[in-house]
């Protein structure tokens, strides 16, 4: 195991443990995201697909994407984060992102959270992401 998946599997850890200690509901804490989680849902999207082990995109030094996976970003509402699917020029990322998205929505919602795909402009497919409602929020 390499040092940032061991960082990842540590700070994910990390996450089902604020989970356990600040659950209301008690239960499963893979049910519904913390408090804190909901305020950062940029941060806990990327986590909880990481952990996932869904690969991030990446550019390089000279702004060009250079690695095929996901981005988050923050949504338009508060406590939303949009994720979509990138890729180098030419990569072929847009004909893999409705089961790249579809992949990351499963592993989202295994977690407390709510993943929908859209269409946007020219067809681009992203996930608008939110934490699952629950009667305390």
């Amino acid at each position: 195991m390499d040092q940032r998946s061991r960082e990842v599997r540590t700070a994910f850890e990390g996450l089902l443990q604020i989970r356990r200690l600040t659950g209301r509901q008690g239960g499963d804490p893979a049910a519904r995201p913390a408090d804190w989680e909901v305020r950062q849902p940029v941060r806990a999207v990327a986590l909880v697909l990481e952990a996932a082990k869904q690969p991030p995109s990446a550019v390089g030094a000279d702004g060009v994407r250079v690695a095929t996976g996901y981005r988050v970003t923050a949504g338009e509402r508060p406590g939303t984060a949009v994720v979509e699917w990138l890729g180098p020029p030419a990569a072929g990322a847009a004909h893999a992102a409705e089961s790249a998205l579809t992949a990351c929505a499963a592993a989202l919602e295994r977690l407390g959270w709510e993943a929908l795909l859209y269409r946007g402009p020219r067809r681009h497919r992203h996930l608008e992401v939110e934490a699952l409602a629950t009667p305390e929020r």
